[in-house]
């Protein structure tokens, strides 16, 4: 506390509340605003508060003469003073107060005992002029535009991958001939992408609601961290981070597969499938709990965007190391596909754009772009970078899952030779349901003939056993590298189909491939 007359004429600042209020508002236009700054912000403000009481219940007889009761108000804490002019530093929860800051509020005590008013009033006088800071406002309609763009990006991408991803569970469920191992772990991938859209998509429909109802007084705030919305919020956060655990270790998953039929001559047994989802679904919890443990022992404030960096290490570590992982996984397959094309380059002189394409269709199944976020952090970047960054990341993963659908289920020839064969089968049956009158077959019948056409693969349950015909090396790397472009069907993949076949799908001869690595390798003569 100082007795010093202020350094210059104080004017009071109309509505000395309306800063504060200014800054909790303004701090919701921020990723962190709804997030990290204003949790940040109401904590130390509730600090701040806890402090002043136990400092003035302490300093009360100590006080002698006559003097003004100390006092806290919507701002600042003020202690018990003599008469005269009294001032206090700048709030330390402003977030424009960093270290250092020698600003002051100054008020000033009458000889009287009593706090001076304005005039005519009795509203108690007080200037904050030092601890105001016009550039922290100046930017908030750009800051305002900025994030609104990153939510609306977010939002968007996160339903339309859950939109196409929804699709493509469905088309891969109910086609039963697309049922195998490979097709099993993508659409538990495309689940885990569902998932973290939908929480995502949650988490941003809470903090509208919560952030939207601020409260408008005191006691308002001073409970706003243990209401039952912000409750909701920190349920919301953990599910969030365990779907987000699940759909990093589901990309894991993926790369450990196809590391499996490219690198191994025994491709997997269905039964592994068990172990895949296992890790894909379990994994997450070893590092979500103690996580969420942690936080509601030592870091349970407002909403959980409050993130200590050893803490939040607990779930960032296994996740950068599955990250790790997959792109050590990914660079071991391009340096195997490099090496065959190269060998092929006879008969295919441009495999640097076979390369590259092949690179392309695998960048969005394993999540590879992830590496460059896991070395680039928020907390190495500042200011407008900081804004790039976080506009790139959430824009690729956001639109993630509908690449994934896309590549893997809409554009897999696999899939569109079988859905062309049952809408085939649907309008033959529909036009025979017209005319059965005529040719006296009705559709069940030949639908059940159909099913009675013997298939020319094998159980695709088993794999490989001692006894059974083992292929060359040759023919296992021909069929595991195009196994990795998601265009090998499931009778191939698990029927162990190694010869020379015209199609790659299923279900007819016709070539219906998509834009997928197969498809480069069987231009490339593969």
């Amino acid at each position: 506390m100082s007795t010093e007359l202020p350094p210059r004429p104080v004017a009071r600042l109309a509505g000395w509340g309306t800063m504060l209020l200014s800054t909790f508002f303004l701090l919701l236009f921020n990723t962190r605003a709804s997030g990290s700054m204003l949790d940040d912000l109401i904590y130390k403000r509730a600090e701040y508060r806890e402090n002043c009481t136990r400092t003035l219940a302490t300093t009360l007889h100590t006080v002698t003469g006559i003097y003004c009761n100390g006092t806290l108000d919507v701002f600042a804490c003020w202690p018990h003073s003599s008469p005269g002019s009294v001032s206090v530093p700048c709030p330390p929860y402003l977030p424009w107060i960093k270290e250092g800051f020698s600003g002051n509020v100054y008020r000033i005590c009458t000889i009287n005992g009593t706090w001076k008013t304005e005039d005519n009033s009795s509203t108690v006088w007080q200037d904050q002029s030092e601890c105001e800071d016009p550039n922290f406002f100046k930017n908030e309609v750009e800051e305002k535009f900025r994030q609104s763009v990153l939510r609306i990006f977010s939002v968007v991408g996160y339903s339309l991958s859950l939109a196409s991803l929804s699709v493509a569970v469905l088309i891969m469920g109910l086609l039963r001939k697309l049922h195998c191992t490979r097709n099993y772990i993508h659409m538990n991938l495309f689940v885990s992408f569902m998932f973290r859209a939908m929480a995502v998509i949650t988490k941003e429909i809470i903090l509208y609601t919560m952030y939207s109802n601020l409260p408008k007084d005191e006691n308002g705030w001073n409970s706003y961290s243990d209401s039952t919305i912000a409750v909701i919020c920190k349920a919301s956060k953990v599910f969030m981070q365990y779907c987000v655990g699940c759909n990093y270790f589901w990309l894991l998953v993926e790369a450990v597969f196809l590391h499996t039929l490219l690198f191994t001559a025994v491709l997997t047994k269905r039964r592994l499938l068990k172990r895949y989802m296992l890790v894909g679904w379990g994994t997450p919890f070893l590092f979500v709990v103690p996580w969420t443990v942690v936080k509601i022992l030592y870091e349970n404030k407002g909403c959980w965007f409050i993130n200590n960096r050893w803490i939040w290490w607990i779930i960032r570590a296994p996740i950068t190391l599955s990250v790790l992982v997959i792109f050590c996984i990914f660079l071991k397959i391009i340096k195997l596909l490099l090496s065959k094309l190269k060998a092929d380059q006879v008969k295919f002189t441009d495999y640097r754009y076979s390369l590259a394409r092949a690179t392309l269709v695998l960048i969005p199944l394993l999540g590879i772009h992830e590496i460059v976020f896991t070395i680039i952090v928020d907390e190495t970047i500042e200011g407008h970078h900081r804004y790039v960054r976080n506009f790139i990341h959430l824009t690729l993963s956001s639109f993630q899952g509908f690449l994934v659908a896309v590549l893997y289920c809409f554009a897999n020839g696999e899939v569109q030779a079988e859905l062309k064969n049952r809408w085939q089968v649907f309008l033959f049956a529909n036009h025979f349901e017209v005319h059965n009158c005529f040719a006296g077959i009705h559709p069940k019948y030949l639908w059940k003939k159909s099913q009675k056409e013997p298939r020319h693969t094998l159980d695709h349950s088993d794999s490989y056993e001692e006894g059974s015909h083992v292929p060359t090396q040759a023919q296992v790397t021909q069929v595991t590298v195009l196994s990795a472009g998601e265009e090998v069907s499931c009778a191939q993949c698990s029927g162990l189909e190694f010869y020379t076949r015209k199609s790659l799908s299923s279900s007819d001869g016709e070539m219906t491939l998509g834009e997928t690595m197969e498809e480069i390798l069987e231009e490339s003569g593969f």
